[in-house]
């Protein structure tokens, strides 16, 4: 239990990759005061965790809809997570979505709602690496406990992602351009593994069907 608790927050965390989206959310709210800003961050991780646990309890319901294979997804999942975790290894952040700063408004109406979900909600706190690691969680959960715990995992993973958007700045500004790209690498470094072990996990299956191995 202990194992997949720590498999869940792990692989939410660094496919989330907070420290990516503080310094885009930094970006958007520079010229907002801080109520405003806050505001944002709530609205943002509200929005991202309901995509989130929707995507959980009805990804299965999907895949059996269309006839699509968890194991196709892990591996699809696995090249996604590869590439990403590449590009975070090389510190690149400049595939980050821009939005100028005129779009956040004064208040939260208008624009700054549409800031509030795009980027920050949907694509970068509930993009589509972190859609599928939570579908692909959800699978792997043999009960009804270890389903509920990715749930709950889910929910304290954009939780701790709002509170460190509320210090983002401050926090940006201590790291610098370095640490920040440091701990980038780090947490792609991380992506990649998970990334292998997902694809092999959903390639295995693959090719014993194939070959017409029994499965074990």
């Amino acid at each position: 239990m202990l194992q997949y608790i720590l498999l869940c927050l792990t692989s939410l965390l660094t496919m989330i990759n907070p420290l990516a989206v503080m310094a885009v959310y930094s970006g958007i709210t520079a010229d907002l005061d801080r109520r405003h800003a806050r505001r944002i961050a709530l609205r943002a991780c509200l929005i991202a965790s309901a995509i989130l646990v929707a995507f959980a309890l009805t990804g299965e319901l999907i895949f059996d809809f269309f006839a699509i294979s968890v194991h196709s997804l892990r591996v699809v999942g696995g090249v996604l997570f590869f590439i990403m975790g590449y590009e975070m290894v090389q510190a690149r952040l400049t595939s980050m979505p821009h939005v100028p700063r005129k779009e956040a408004g004064s208040s939260l109406d208008g624009a700054s709602k549409d800031v509030a979900l795009t980027p920050i909600a949907m694509p970068m706190i509930s993009g589509p690496g972190t859609i599928a690691t939570v579908i692909i969680l959800m699978h792997q959960g043999t009960n009804l406990t270890q389903k509920s715990l990715l749930v709950a995992t889910v929910l304290f993973s954009c939780l701790l992602t709002f509170l460190l958007l509320l210090g983002a700045q401050p926090i940006m500004r201590r790291l610098g351009e370095q640490g920040n790209k440091m701990l980038t690498r780090i947490m792609g470094l991380i992506v990649m593994v998970i990334a292998v072990e997902f694809f092999f996990s959903g390639l295995t299956p693959i090719v014993r069907e194939m070959l017409q191995l029994p499965l074990k």
